[in-house]
């Protein structure tokens, strides 16, 4: 997204905005990562105080992709810890969302990816590989579905159903 910021796409797109083609995250998160401007094509992983699935996907080639994880928004586990980040950093993700905690936060500070989520905490998840993978999923007032575009920045998170040419 090439300095444009995601508010000047959201006063250049009210028509995008009134359609749902273009949809603003609520203001949940905290930014995590050095890289606090992202963006991507999405991959949604739906799970909940379990961290096998997201470690298995941030294992693979990113290709500038961007996990969101809707992890129930619990906060009474972290689903995301500094390894796995660090392997999508490498790996070339473009950042990770996760309606849930993470932990390891000085570790993922020091990366270069985008990360959100709701709050850390140092408990960690449970290892049973139980989730979905590639489906729609809801949280912070939106739909999100595999395929979608996310962007991302220090006013907020936006949603656009195909990449927007800025």
């Amino acid at each position: 997204m090439a300095l444009v910021t995601t508010a000047e796409v959201c006063d250049a797109n009210p028509q995008l905005i009134v359609s749902g083609e273009l949809r603003a995250l609520q203001p949940v998160f905290q930014i995590y990562g050095r890289r606090q401007v992202f963006s991507g094509p999405i991959v949604t992983l739906k799970v909940f105080e379990d961290n096998v699935l997201v470690r298995e996907f941030l294992e693979e080639k990113g290709n500038g992709r961007v996990l969101v994880v809707d992890g129930g928004g619990s906060l009474r586990c972290a689903i995301l810890g500094g390894n796995p980040v660090v392997q999508a950093q490498n790996n070339g993700w473009a950042g990770i969302v996760v309606n849930g905690c993470i932990r390891d936060v000085d570790e993922i500070n020091g990366c270069d990816i985008g990360v959100r989520a709701l709050a850390s905490h140092p408990m960690k998840a449970n290892k049973k590989g139980n989730g979905e993978k590639h489906v729609p999923i809801t949280f912070a007032g939106t739909r999100i579905c595999d395929g979608e575009w996310l962007y991302a920045d220090t006013d907020g998170i936006l949603i656009t159903r195909t990449e927007l040419s800025v």
